[in-house]
């Protein structure tokens, strides 16, 4: 039986990082979105040629997307800093005695 004051998530036993596969992956993942958005970008301004700010304002956006596609599939990410569910003992104090008082 389970007591309500008890807490049923299970208790972490590592603080590993996602494996390094895991991590590649997402790094692909989000490369591969990134870059493909610079496509349509340039599809955009070709578009817009005829309105000439709206234009540079697409190919403005589609030169950085490589140099940040990069440097965001290079980044590793940041450690998670969650509290971990660990087994805490419940101390209780001892009660104090009263003291013994020895009049001389």
């Amino acid at each position: 039986m389970s007591s309500p004051d008890r807490n049923d998530t299970p208790v972490l036993i590592t603080e590993a990082a996602p494996s390094y596969e895991e991590q590649h992956a997402a790094r692909r993942r989000k490369y591969a979105i990134m870059m493909s958005l610079r496509f349509p970008c340039l599809i955009l301004a070709a578009l817009f040629a005829h309105t000439w700010w709206l234009a540079l304002f697409f190919i403005v956006l589609s030169v950085p997307l490589p140099w940040m596609a990069v440097l965001i599939a290079n980044d590793r990410p940041p450690r998670k800093a969650e509290k971990a569910n660990r087994y805490e003992v419940e101390r209780r104090a001892i009660a104090p005695k009263s003291p013994t008082i020895i009049d001389g």
